[in-house]
């Protein structure tokens, strides 16, 4: 039986405008049945979403999924939080990583793999300053601007 590779693919737009992304991973998300029926009809939202420590185990807060229209009374509650699962080691790397003030771990995407799993990327970051995100806009804009001149 061969799977196929899925459309579903959510991205955290902001993450990258306010944050300068330092390391990225990889982690599963413990869900319910009608989160990822919710998840596969792209369904959810990782806009505000962030990522903290709790008895050594990394979750993610705000992250909207939608309810799942044929769910009935064991419907999920949208914006729970819910569990991220990573090796101990990339647990231990991102606590002594975001010990420095000034860095977090927030969620940039969430996609189905090849195995039909829901998984989302999380990268710790540090926050940009006002003059960063100016630049990172003037380097978008001039890179648009090259890519026309590239086409004419």
């Amino acid at each position: 039986m061969e799977k196929l590779k899925s459309d579903v693919l959510i991205r955290n737009k902001r993450a990258t405008f306010d944050y300068e992304l330092i390391d990225t991973y990889q982690a599963g998300i413990v869900l319910v049945g009608t989160e990822i029926k919710s998840i596969r009809l792209g369904k959810a939202s990782l806009v505000d979403t962030f990522c903290y420590f709790n008895d050594g185990e990394l979750w993610v807060k705000n992250m909207n999924i939608s309810e799942y229209f044929y769910g009935t009374y064991n419907n999920h509650l949208p914006r729970r939080d819910r569990k991220l699962l990573l090796s101990k080691r990339e647990l231990q790397k991102i606590r002594r990583q975001t010990k420095d003030t000034g860095f977090t771990v927030v969620p940039t995407k969430l996609f189905i793999n090849e195995k039909g799993l829901a998984k989302m990327e999380i990268a710790v970051a540090k926050g940009k300053k006002e003059y960063d995100k100016r630049e990172s806009l003037k380097e978008k804009d001039d890179r648009r601007q090259m890519d026309r001149a590239m086409k004419h």
